[in-house]
């Protein structure tokens, strides 16, 4: 049987109407694609004429605060090109536009600026030609494990704001910004960090500045919640913090040391940390004396349960986030038994404390004058 059609055969009205559609579905496809090219073609040239002749500039005001340094010698060109370069100015068209437009341009100096991310241009050049508290005068650094009293003196000597001024500043607490969980205390939540200082500083607003920077990590750290969790208030996880911080050195020994805290806490056994009563009778000595842990103080952890009334440094956020974090395990003592590595060691019993006690006396009698 031959597989070639008839020619006389001719196809059935079904295959005819199938190959009709065809073609009108062939139509409408080729005028869909016609009408989305004139249709995208009219958009862009549209965009294009729109646009014609504008300067890319974002429409501001700013977002995230960031530092610009304005080298010395620097021309306007080359001030546009770090401003662009750090995500501030949109185009050095825009610069160049408003610059050309302001005389006082000249009058730029060089600097370290605190200005904004995607700023308008003329913004920008406003805040470099009238800086106000945008221009940084300087950078200080306030240490973490310090307390009050240290750290007014790291700031006298970085800010070079007489001590008097922090004093009268610290009379008036309630101006400073603190938690109200701190209740005008603010030992502990001037937070240690490096910071700028601006032309027109104050004591008042360097201390602001820090207790601005501790409420962003309390809340970075979600510390509110976070202290709830573990049942305690903030301030309390504050204290711990601070303790840990006077308490051991070594990042990976802080969970550990927090959580010898807590256990003892829980069987409401006295704390007995000797950083309590070196802050209550205002030592700087590694180690206390027989009579220092007779201190009536309430920061005498020898002689009071449960924690100190408040802080006795200010915590860096290591040091927080372990006391929100403690390590798992049953440690009812901890002792340092080597002050230059900071070596620390965690037991559960008294008869091994007694031993790692006796190891940290070995480690002082052959290194003389270390452990004062």
């Amino acid at each position: 049987m031959s597989s070639m059609l008839d020619p006389e055969h001719k196809p059935s009205a079904g295959r005819e109407i199938a190959h009709r559609i065809k073609g009108y579905l062939a139509v409408l496809l080729a005028a869909a694609v016609l009408i989305f090219g004139v249709s995208f073609v009219w958009n862009k040239t549209t965009e294009f004429v729109t646009t014609f002749g504008e300067v890319p500039d974002y429409p501001g005001p700013g977002g995230d605060e960031v530092t610009v340094v304005v080298p010395e010698g620097s021309s306007l060109d080359q001030i546009g090109g770090t401003l662009m370069e750090a995500d501030v100015i949109k185009s050095t068209q825009a610069w160049e536009k408003v610059v050309d437009r302001e005389p006082r341009a000249s009058t730029i100096q060089a600097g370290r600026y605190r200005m904004r991310l995607q700023m308008k241009a003329i913004d920008a050049l406003t805040l470099l030609v009238n800086p106000g508290d945008s221009r940084v005068r300087a950078q200080f650094q306030v240490k973490e494990g310090l307390r009050l009293s240290e750290q007014i003196e790291a700031l006298v000597k970085s800010t070079k704001i007489s001590k008097k001024e922090f004093e009268a500043a610290l009379k008036k607490p309630k101006e400073l910004g603190l938690p109200s969980y701190a209740k005008n205390n603010p030992e502990g939540v001037l937070f240690p960090e490096t910071y700028e200082l601006v032309e027109s500083a104050t004591a008042t607003s360097v201390l602001k500045q820090m207790t601005a920077q501790y409420a962003k990590v309390a809340k970075d750290l979600n510390l509110n919640e976070r202290a709830k969790r573990i049942g305690k208030s903030p301030y309390e996880v504050l204290i711990v913090a601070s303790i840990l911080d006077k308490e051991v050195r070594r990042a990976e020994d802080r969970p550990k040391a927090a959580r010898v805290i807590y256990n003892r806490l829980d069987k409401k056994w006295n704390l007995g940390l000797d950083s309590t009563v070196l802050y209550a009778v205002n030592s700087k000595s590694a180690v206390t004396t027989p009579e220092q842990r007779e201190s009536k103080s309430p920061y005498n952890t020898y002689k009071v349960k449960g924690l100190p009334p408040g802080p006795i440094s200010a915590p860096g956020k290591a040091a927080i986030e372990a006391a929100l974090a403690p390590a798992d395990g049953p440690w009812m003592y901890f002792v340092t038994v080597n002050l230059d590595t900071g070596e620390t060691k965690f037991v559960t019993t008294k008869a091994e404390f007694e031993q790692i006690v006796d190891e940290f006396q070995a480690w002082c009698q052959a290194n003389t004058g270390k452990c004062r």
